[in-house]
């Protein structure tokens, strides 16, 4: 191929061809928004959003899942029920990420007063700190995505992801 042409798949995704050509740039250098599908971008922006989270947490000497652990759990106690719902996953799932969590000194987990076979999640005093300190970094690192936009387009764009977000929580497929 000659340094002027056009490798074949940039070319069929310029002219809109091959339904996923989008999904193939994963970085999107020097990507033209006409070339841009909303959901490729969508993917696109996972991909980012995912790596933040995956290197802020390594960083942080946690796993992606532990993280999220932490995190859900700074709004305060939760059940393993409510938290397996919030994993996707039953509560047998949760076990072992709370005996890592436990052993850690992390979380911990406590009956439920007046439920003999219900127990809670509760973060400690170090797992509070891990967790405030990984949500404000990933915060910081997230905010730079969006550092660029004007205030009315940050506005504009906090709306439709609120909207998305809503409209995911609320609708009956998305259980």
């Amino acid at each position: 191929m000659s340094e002027t042409q056009t490798p074949p798949g940039q070319a069929r995704a310029r002219r809109g061809g091959g339904r996923f050509a989008g999904f193939a740039q994963v970085h999107g250098a020097g990507l033209d928004p006409a070339d841009l599908d909303v959901a490729a971008g969508l993917v696109q922006l996972t991909g980012v959003v995912q790596a933040i989270y995956a290197g802020m947490s390594e960083r942080h000497d946690l796993t992606p899942v532990q993280a999220k652990l932490l995190c859900v759990l700074l709004d305060g106690p939760k059940g393993m029920a409510e938290l397996a719902q919030s994993f996707g996953v039953e509560k047998a799932a949760l076990t072992g990420l709370m005996d890592r969590a436990e052993k850690r000194g992390l979380a911990e987990r406590s009956p439920v007063p007046g439920d003999r076979r219900a127990v809670q999640v509760t973060l400690t005093e170090p797992g509070r700190r891990a967790a405030t300190a990984f949500h404000a970094d990933v915060g910081e690192a997230l905010e730079e995505l969006i550092g660029q936009l004007s205030p009315a387009d940050r506005e504009h764009f906090r709306a439709v992801l609120a909207g998305i977000i809503t409209r995911c929580r609320t609708s009956p497929s998305s259980s």
